[in-house]
C-alpha cells in the first residue's frame, strides 16, 4: 500500500532559517507533476533576528511556485511589480514560465510579538508546452478555495480537483493539493483518479494499515489502493499529487525539460537579463558556484529557495 516514506532533511535557507526538506528526494525526485516541498517553521524569532529570514530576490523558471501559511504572514515581491502580503488560507501561485525573479520577506510585526511563522511551498513543473509562457501571479483569498468537514475532519481545496470539489485557481496539468486537518480518531482517504498520491504529515501523528507515522513524513502511496488514514492525535495533512510530466532537470531554482535551457537561465541571472523586482531591487542571491552539470530530477547544487 505504501510505495515510500519519505522523512524531512534540514536545509538551511539563511543564517539561522531552517527548513524541512521533503521534495526533491533521491528515491522519489517528483510526485505527479510536484518537484519540490519545503515546510518552514513553526518559527519564532526575536526582532534582530527577523531579517536574517528573508529570502532575497532570487529567479526561477518552468515551474509553478506555491506558497501556503498555516500561521503568520509574509510579503511577495516579483519582478512584475507585484507585491503581495499572504495571510493563512491564502494561495499565491506564481508562474514562472520563461523567468522570473521574487522574495519572500519576513515583515509581520507580529513575529515581533512572539508568534509563529509557518508555511509549506510546493514548486510544480510546467508541461513542456508551458514552460515558456509568460510570468505570472495571482493571489487567491479563503472564500475562493473550498473547504469541506465531516466529523472530526476539516479540508480546504488548495489547487486542482479532489473529492468533487474544484476551484478556480490555474493549473496546468492534473493535480491535487489539500489541507486536511483531523481530530483524535478522525479518518481520511485520498483522492482517486491519480497515479501518483501522497499525503505530508505536518503536525500530528496518523495510522495506516496499522502502522504510525509522524511529523515530518511524506507517506507516497501505491497507485489504485485506496488507504484509510486514522488520526492518533490532532493531525495536520498536506495531501498533493497528480498526473506525472516525464522527466525534469532541477539545478538550484530552475527546472526545465531540457538541460540547455538550464544553462541558459543561469548565463540570464548572471547577465541580469532576468529582471529583480523592481521594489526590491538594492539585494539579490547570486548564482551558485557551479561544480556539475544539471542531473536528471536532481542536479547540483540543491535548491536554495522556499519559493
Amino acid at each position: 500500500m505504501l510505495d515510500l516514506v519519505i522523512d524531512a532533511r534540514a536545509a538551511a535557507l539563511s543564517p539561522g532559517f531552517e527548513v524541512r526538506r521533503i521534495l526533491p528526494y533521491r528515491l522519489k525526485r517528483m510526485l505527479g507533476p510536484f518537484i519540490f516541498l519545503d515546510h518552514a517553521g513553526p518559527v519564532n524569532v526575536a526582532p534582530e533576528c527577523m531579517p536574517d529570514l528573508d529570502v532575497l530576490p532570487h529567479p526561477h523558471i518552468g515551474l509553478s511556485t506555491v506558497s501556503y501559511l498555516l500561521d503568520g504572514q509574509v510579503t511577495h515581491r516579483d519582478s512584475l511589480g507585484v507585491e503581495q502580503i499572504i495571510r493563512p488560507g491564502e494561495v499565491n501561485w506564481m508562474t514562472a514560465g520563461s523567468g522570473i525573479a521574487h522574495s519572500e520577506r519576513f515583515e509581520d510585526p507580529a513575529l515581533l510579538a512572539g508568534h509563529a511563522l509557518e508555511m509549506l511551498q510546493t514548486w510544480v513543473a510546467l508541461p513542456e508546452k508551458n514552460e515558456e509562457d509568460a510570468p505570472a501571479f495571482t493571489n487567491y483569498q479563503p472564500h475562493q478555495l473550498p473547504v469541506f468537514t465531516d466529523t472530526g475532519v476539516w479540508m480546504r481545496l488548495i489547487a486542482g480537483d479532489a473529492f468533487g470539489l474544484k476551484n478556480g485557481v490555474q493549473t496546468h496539468s492534473p493535480l491535487f493539493y489539500l489541507h486536511v486537518e483531523l481530530q483524535p480518531g478522525g479518518r481520511f482517504g485520498l483522492p482517486r483518479g491519480y497515479p501518483e498520491r501522497g499525503a505530508y504529515v505536518a503536525k500530528g501523528r496518523v495510522e495506516v494499515s496499522g502502522r504510525s507515522y509522524g511529523a515530518g513524513q511524506l507517506l507516497v502511496f501505491t497507485a489504485g489502493v485506496d488507504p484509510v488514514i486514522i488520526a492518533q492525535e490532532t493531525s495536520t495533512l498536506m495531501l498533493l499529487g497528480g498526473e506525472p510530466l516525464g522527466e525534469r532537470f532541477i539545478w538550484w531554482n530552475f527546472v526545465s525539460s531540457r538541460r540547455e535551457r538550464i544553462e541558459q537561465a543561469k548565463a540570464d541571472w548572471q547577465a541580469g537579463r532576468i529582471l529583480l523586482p523592481p521594489n526590491d531591487n538594492s539585494e539579490f542571491v547570486p548564482l551558485p558556484q557551479d561544480k556539475s552539470r544539471p542531473a536528471g530530477t536532481g542536479g547540483s547544487p540543491a535548491p536554495q529557495a522556499l519559493s
